[in-house]
């Protein structure tokens, strides 16, 4: 377990700190979170890790397992949702292929943010470790990974059961 998380598991039930790392995640209230990110540990300017803070302070269920791809397959299987016709998406489908064609890190944050509460409202834990490295690259535009993370996400939400291939394997 990352730092981060194992700090944040412990303050989960802190209500007023979970309350302040949620601004994290409204541009108009970011400095409200500062103290809190202080207190954590994480560096005010660590944009990805006080994100990651306020995902899990807007929804502490964690998992060590799946990556965010996975966590999405979830929702769309808890929610029931199911194709009609080969040509049609299913809501979470659609919203899913949104979030992997997302175009910089402010649009990536607000649709993983989407998909973050879509989990708290069906009870799906989210691995926020995975997600912390993942959004790393992602957050980076000259990162060569970019597209491998986004097909991880892609080969787990679209193959579930499959095992996606590491960046060791590659």
């Amino acid at each position: 377990m990352s730092w981060l998380l194992e700090r944040l598991r412990r303050h989960k039930d802190d209500r007023g700190m979970m309350a302040n790392l949620r601004c994290v995640l409204v541009d108009s209230k970011k400095h409200r979170a500062w103290p809190a990110l202080n207190r954590l540990g994480v560096e005010i300017s660590n944009d990805v890790s006080a994100y990651v803070a306020g995902l899990f302070a807007t929804h502490p269920e964690k998992t060590d397992t799946g990556n965010f791809g996975a966590t999405c397959k979830a929702i769309e299987l808890k929610r029931g949702e199911r194709r009609t016709d080969d040509n049609k998406l299913t809501p979470t489908e659609r919203r899913f292929q949104h979030l992997l064609a997302a175009e910089g890190w402010e649009e990536l944050r607000d649709r993983v943010l989407r998909m973050v509460r879509m989990a708290r409202s069906e009870g799906i834990p989210v691995n926020y470790q995975q997600m912390e490295i993942d959004l790393k690259i992602l957050s980076n535009p000259s990162n060569t990974w970019r597209d491998r993370t986004k097909i991880r996400w892609a080969a787990a939400f679209w193959t579930p059961g499959a095992t996606p291939a590491t960046e060791e394997d590659i």
